[in-house]
Parts: C-alpha cells; structure tokens; sequence
C-alpha cells in the first residue's frame, strides 16, 4: 500500500541554523530553500513512499575551495551491488535511531574520511522516494567549516571522491541530460571525471537554482550513458 501525503504538504526545505557562520554565498542558497518549493523533477518523488520504504539520507556538501564555492562529491565502486560506478553524494541507509543529520554525517565519514565536527548542517530538503532502491531518502543541505582531506575509506565502496567547483556545474559547456532506456530524461553534468546524472544530477540542478548560480544551457545536448547503466 502506497501512503500519499496529506493535501497541502509542503515541497519546501527547513532551514536547521540562522547565524553569521555561512558566507553569504551559503546565506543565499538556505534562504532559497526556505523560500522556493522543490520544482522539477525532484517534485515527482515528493509524497509518495510505500509503508515498508527504508529510511535514508544524503550529504550534500558544500565549502569554500581555492576555485570558490565546491561541492562534494563521489563514485561508487564498480564492484557495488547497486548503482556500480554510478557518480553520488556521500550517503545511504540510516542505522536503528539515526535521525537524518546523524545518517548523513556518518555516512560522509565511513566514505571520504570528513571530519564530522567540521560540518555544519544547514538545511533540510523534502523527503524524496527513490522506486528503483525503495528508499526514502533525506538530503541534508551542509557547510564545510573545516575542510580537511577526503579520499576514499573503502575502495570496494567507493571509487572517487572529489570537491567539484559550483562554477563547474554551472558552465553551459559541462551541462547537458541524458536518456534512460527507461524513458527517463533528465538532465546531467560532465565534471571531474565524472558523468553526475540521475537522483544525483536531479538535486545538483535544484541547489543551481536555488542559490542563484543556473545560466541557460543547451537542453539538447545529450550524453551518452555508459553502456552498464543504460539498460
């Protein structure tokens, strides 16, 4: 059985800290979160969760890097049993107890070696539902106090990680989407090494958005999808 949330619920995000710790870069993002509803196609996963849905959360992670304002990033292992060499953020299952912010800082450490304590965490985004995984997935908007070297823990989790410049992600010539067999078309970015598309690409594009950093890009510019996730 499927729950539907209540009429009228919100698709907005909740700002978790209002002090003169973030840049104002960062004040501008939180403050779109809590002022703009969660449009796109992130809305569609908004509402809806199966009763047995497994609980998780995501690390979306930004700091101040030599380039400006990045954002971390990672690629699972390709020996993953789900989504292989698929571009992430930092992120998964909650434990028994967790609440989202705990899940998401966990899981941040046991992937990149973070620091939890040099994190703080800023906003939360709606819960999203994931059908492919059967997760109901948080993601936990955070600054980066403290930047401190990251890499991967486990290479048999996690292949790549990397601080990836919001410059980057903005620049029309790294931005194009991709097509699913599945009919799925969404849009995707070429950085780091990396082909960021899907649930990922998804939340990238909205924190664009909200923090005043989109310019128009080519729409018709497609990537091509390595042949493993294709199918």
């Amino acid at each position: 059985m499927v729950e539907q949330a209540p009429p009228g619920s919100s698709l907005r995000g909740r700002r978790l800290v209002s002090d003169g710790r973030l840049p104002v870069w960062m004040h501008r993002l939180v403050a779109g979160i809590d002022q703009a509803e969660l449009l796109g196609p992130m809305r569609g996963l908004v509402g809806l969760a199966p009763a047995e849905a497994r609980r998780g959360a995501v690390l979306m992670l930004f700091g101040d890097g030599p380039a400006g304002p990045d954002l971390l990033l990672t690629e699972r292992a390709a020996t993953m049993r789900s989504h292989a060499g698929q571009p992430a953020f930092p992120g998964g299952a909650a434990d028994p107890g967790e609440d989202d912010v705990t899940a998401a800082l966990r899981e941040g450490f046991e992937e990149t070696g973070l620091v939890p304590s040099s994190v703080l965490p800023v906003a939360l985004l709606p819960e999203l539902f994931l059908p492919p995984s059967g997760f109901l997935v948080r993601p936990v908007l955070a600054y980066w106090q403290e930047p401190s070297e990251v890499g991967p823990v486990d290479p048999a989790e996690t292949a790549l990680v990397a601080r990836v410049p919001v410059r980057e992600l903005a620049d029309p010539a790294n931005r194009g989407q991709v097509l699913h067999s599945s009919g799925y078309i969404g849009p995707a970015f070429r950085v780091a090494d990396l082909l960021v598309w899907g649930f990922t690409a998804g939340l990238v594009d909205v924190l664009l958005d909200l923090g005043g950093w989109s310019v128009p890009w080519d729409r018709d510019r497609i990537f091509e999808l390595d042949q493993r996730w294709a199918q």
